[in-house]
């Protein structure tokens, strides 16, 4: 049976997409032996940042030798994206004998389909039992899948703003109960906490973790960078300072990330890594529609000289990052704006108000819970120099180029998959 045969299958084992209970997959996981027990995780759980901070350990231990498991969500491109062991993405074919022997084994009992292809992360690095399995939390953390683990190394918790309220109780759309629902449940081990957009936050978090007996970690009190202008910047922590070159990563924005992943790693006693590993590691950072330029293919030929950049920010939290980045580049922004239908637009877009010099909304294919371009066009009309075009081409084509302008395609990980895939 093919790849998308087996994914199509699962999707049907329950009617609704999300449906916020552990129940159903710690009923899985005993039938699969619990193979989520007995191993080593680092837990990250947030808003935004999550993927970054976590690639950044990702290719901090990959030279030092430490093979990983990583488990991320959404994907980008392809589902293969989402299940990494000893730091190679899985093939089609494994991947399809992992999740065929893992829906034999739930025998169609009622399950979601994260659930479902959590347990399925689970069942595969229960083999590698040595390795460090780095877990990215979905919605939420306390009712999601991946909170079934027993111990973890540490919990990351990056920045944590306002998203996915549509989930959250009718009079209970707050920061405070995503804050609650992100870091109640954490396990007790070491809690490494980012950067925040506030100090609000940042106490928000510390009193909703106050109870936890963890030894806890944060950005601002035991760990902090700097930013140097000749190139470099520096990290600093309890145990001394380090001289880093900028990673490969665009985007200043990302030193917050890449700093708890080395605070992480040198808080964790079990792991060996050195000052070489770090500044070796963070300059192999993979990053997929993370601010990430196009530098070939059929969108990249259609700017000619010009920069094009795809990025997956999909929250006020995100636009606000981005929007800062971007004031800092000397050049003409063109933006090419695509979203979901349950996301806070305007609440987005004022972000980049006097900031951006077109936007460009359009439609995001195969996508039915996105708001359609028109539709979106209507409601930030009110900014200068908005239009609608049908197609991400289309749109491309639109806006007239001068030299040294870039245009940044953004508003969601669903558009910046279908660009990656059209490019």
């Amino acid at each position: 049976m093919k790849l998308q045969q087996i994914l199509n299958s699962l999707q049907k084992l329950h009617p609704k997409e999300i449906d916020l209970s552990l129940d159903r997959i710690k009923k899985l996981c005993k039938k699969l032996g619990n193979p989520q027990d007995n191993l080593k995780y680092i837990s990250v759980v947030g808003t935004n940042g999550k993927y970054s901070t976590i690639q950044a350990i990702r290719a901090i231990l990959k030279d030092a030798n430490i093979n990983c498991n990583v488990y991320t969500s959404p994907h980008i491109q392809k589902l293969n994206e989402r299940y990494e062991y000893n730091n190679c993405e899985i093939s089609d074919e494994e991947l399809s004998k992992l999740l065929l022997k893992v829906k034999e084994v739930n025998n169609n009992d009622k399950i979601t389909y994260f659930e479902i292809l959590t347990a399925a992360f689970f069942y595969e690095a229960s083999k590698y039992k040595n390795n460090i399995n780095i877990i990215e939390a979905g919605l939420f953390h306390r009712f999601d899948a991946t909170n079934i683990i027993k111990s973890n190394l540490a919990s990351i918790v990056t920045p944590i703003g306002l998203d996915h309220l549509d989930w959250l109780p009718k009079n209970q759309k707050t920061l405070d109960r995503i804050i609650f629902e992100k870091t109640s449940s954490l396990l007790n081990s070491k809690i490494i906490v980012s950067e925040q957009n506030s100090n609000e936050i940042a106490d928000k978090i510390k009193k909703s973790i106050k109870k936890n007996l963890s030894d806890k970690f944060f950005f601002g009190n035991d760990f902090n960078y700097s930013l140097n202008e000749n190139g470099f910047f520096y990290f600093e922590d309890k145990h001394g300072g380090i001289k880093l070159p900028l990673p490969n990563l665009q985007g200043s924005f990302q030193l917050s990330n890449i700093s708890t992943a080395i605070a992480t790693i040198r808080n964790i006693e079990e792991i060996n890594v050195s000052d070489e590993n770090i500044k070796n590691g963070i300059n192999k950072i993979k990053s997929i529609g993370r601010f990430s330029e196009i530098k070939n293919g059929k969108l990249k030929n259609l700017v000619k000289k010009n920069k094009i950049y795809v990025d997956g920010t999909h929250n006020a939290l995100g636009a606000s990052v981005l929007s800062k980045y971007i004031s800092t580049l000397k050049c003409n922004k063109h933006l090419i704006l695509g979203m979901m239908n349950n996301k806070d637009h305007i609440e987005y877009i004022k972000y980049f108000k006097d900031k951006i010099y077109s936007l460009t909304t359009v439609d995001i294919p195969n996508q039915p819970n996105a708001i359609s371009g028109q539709d979106l066009m209507k409601k930030i009309k009110k900014l200068k120099n908005v239009k609608y075009k049908k197609s991400i081409n289309e749109a491309i084509s639109s806006i007239e180029l001068r030299d040294n302008d870039i245009i940044i395609i953004t508003g969601s990980l669903y558009l910046a998959g279908e660009v990656l895939n059209l490019n």
